[in-house]
């Protein structure tokens, strides 16, 4: 096996952000991790409501693709999120419309 040591000069791979707010946060590491893959999309994709809030579009099915986990776990995890305060999703009017998720920031 070859191994490759970092110094100051190498370029780190693409990096998901991780508040260290949330390594103390009695949640699961499922949730954290989702927390984190949203948070990225949602600094990546820029979009923002009426107000110049961003938010994010993130539909069950894509998370548990992204995570490599079941629908279940996912919707388990986003009710984790949302409960301790991490999240809020936001159901828009019309049929087939998807929710918009808010990321929060952790309070320290």
């Amino acid at each position: 096996m070859e191994y490759e040591f970092m110094t100051a000069d190498t370029p780190l791979p693409p990096c998901m952000p991780f508040p260290k707010a949330l390594a103390g946060l009695p949640i699961s590491s499922t949730a954290k991790v989702m927390y984190c893959q949203m948070l990225d999309a949602m600094l990546t994709k820029e979009m923002e409501d009426e107000n110049g809030i961003l938010f994010v579009y993130f539909p069950v099915k894509e998370l548990a693709v992204a995570l490599s986990r079941c629908e279940m776990t996912v919707k388990r995890s986003l009710n984790e999120l949302e409960s301790a305060g991490l999240i809020m999703r936001v159901k828009q009017r019309g049929f087939a419309e998807i929710n918009r998720i808010y990321i929060l920031i952790p309070k320290i």
